[in-house]
């Protein structure tokens, strides 16, 4: 977990592209045998599957990178991975330009993951350990989005204007399919899985709509995102200690005997859905705010993602927690003070960021913005002003 940790970590403050690289490939090893060693059943097949999707992928990235290197070496007589002098010069135009936003892409939306590259994700998110998951599925996946934003945006900005309906396109795919998927789960961990790859679409959405709005909701959603997943995969985890099964099903009735962890998954349920006051409703507004001034259809196609979400989570939640329960659900503990304090720092901040997410917003647009400029210094792409009522200056937007 350690070793995860640590490659996360070096993924997301790499500059240069060979040491990303390397960081990005060092997270499949610890992930693997996480899976591979702690998971349930079927652990074995999900661990080969996670690392062979994503190393894959990662051949496509390791290929991008050093075509972007050998290009830049050609055009200025100077070898270097620096993705500050790469960006800067600007130099991948047209098809080549399109190939290497592909290789890079296609990396970073196995890892994301974004359909139709998900494959892997369901079985991977339900074989793993609780605390395997929270950090694979709410800190890990992130390096694929984060990769778009940061190295698409910045070394291929031409393409990302161009090829912009095709990725929008793809995250309302992700919001609705895994919206639709997971009404259908009578797994909790398996539509929680689910659940993910639809969130993580809107993250996508936000991005490509290419306006201070969406990529300020967008990077906000990757955090909200790990917040909420990683409450509803530990609760889940909990449940799963006390009742060895995830089938919701044979989870019936659980509020009579555990209000306590009922009234948290409450919590976490309704910031996944997006309720207002909770983190989860700030990031999708101002993604779909932020769309809908540029690309208004893939808006309107992603907002029933939104209306699927109450669904099969409240279904998923009355199934589970309502209704009479069974002799061995009736004898079922509550949590324990040591597990209500391991979910405190995750309520807290979910509260919190939907109430006042300003904090982290006047943080995130300064560097939102910076990308904003540099699409638009390097095409003719003029990124529109959004104008609102004061809804979006409210949750400390600059819309």
């Amino acid at each position: 977990m350690l070793v995860l940790e640590s490659a996360c970590l070096g993924s997301f403050l790499s500059l240069d592209l060979l040491l990303f690289f390397l960081f990005f490939e060092v997270t499949l090893v610890p992930a693997y045998f996480v899976i591979g060693g702690w998971g349930y059943e079927r652990r074995g097949p999900a661990a080969l599957k996670f690392f062979l999707y994503t190393f894959l992928g990662s051949a496509f990235l390791l290929v991008g990178i050093v075509s972007v290197a050998f290009i830049h070496d050609r055009q200025t007589g100077q070898l270097t991975f620096n993705l500050l002098a790469l960006s800067a010069h600007g130099g991948f135009r047209g098809g080549v330009g399109i190939l290497l936003f592909l290789a890079f892409t296609a990396a970073f939306a196995v890892k994301a993951p974004v359909f139709p590259f998900h494959t892997w994700s369901p079985e991977a998110y339900s074989q793993s350990p609780t605390g395997g998951v929270m950090v694979i599925a709410g800190v890990m996946a992130k390096l694929g989005s984060y990769g778009i934003i940061r190295f698409d945006f910045d070394l291929f900005p031409q393409a990302t204007v161009r090829l912009a309906p095709l990725l929008l396109t793809l995250a309302v795919a992700s919001i609705l399919y895994g919206a639709v998927v997971a009404c259908r789960q009578r797994d909790l961990k398996r539509m929680v899985a689910y659940s993910s790859l639809s969130h993580l679409g809107f993250i996508v959405l936000g991005f490509f709509a290419l306006t201070q709005q969406g990529l300020d909701g967008a990077v906000l959603e990757m955090t909200n995102h790990g917040l909420y997943t990683a409450a509803l995969f530990l609760l889940i985890g909990m449940v799963y200690v006390r009742r060895k099964t995830f089938r919701t099903g044979e989870l019936n009735g659980l509020q009579r005997s555990m209000p306590i962890l009922a009234g948290v998954f409450t919590v976490a349920m309704l910031a996944a859905i997006g309720l207002p006051g909770l983190n989860g409703f700030v990031g999708e507004f101002l993604i779909l705010i932020g769309t809908f001034a540029t690309h208004r259809w893939w808006a309107v196609a992603a907002t029933t993602g939104v209306v699927f979400a109450a669904i099969y989570l409240l279904w998923a939640y009355q199934r589970a927690f309502h209704g009479q329960p069974s002799e061995e659900n009736a004898k079922a503990k509550d949590l324990s003070w040591r597990e209500g304090a391991v979910l405190a720092p995750l309520l807290i901040l979910i509260v919190a960021i939907g109430i006042y997410p300003r904090p982290l917003l006047d943080r995130i647009t300064p560097s939102v913005v910076a990308i904003v400029h540099h699409v638009e210094a390097s095409t003719s792409y003029v990124a529109p002003s959004v104008t609102t009522t004061g809804r979006v200056a409210a949750l400390g937007g600059k819309g």
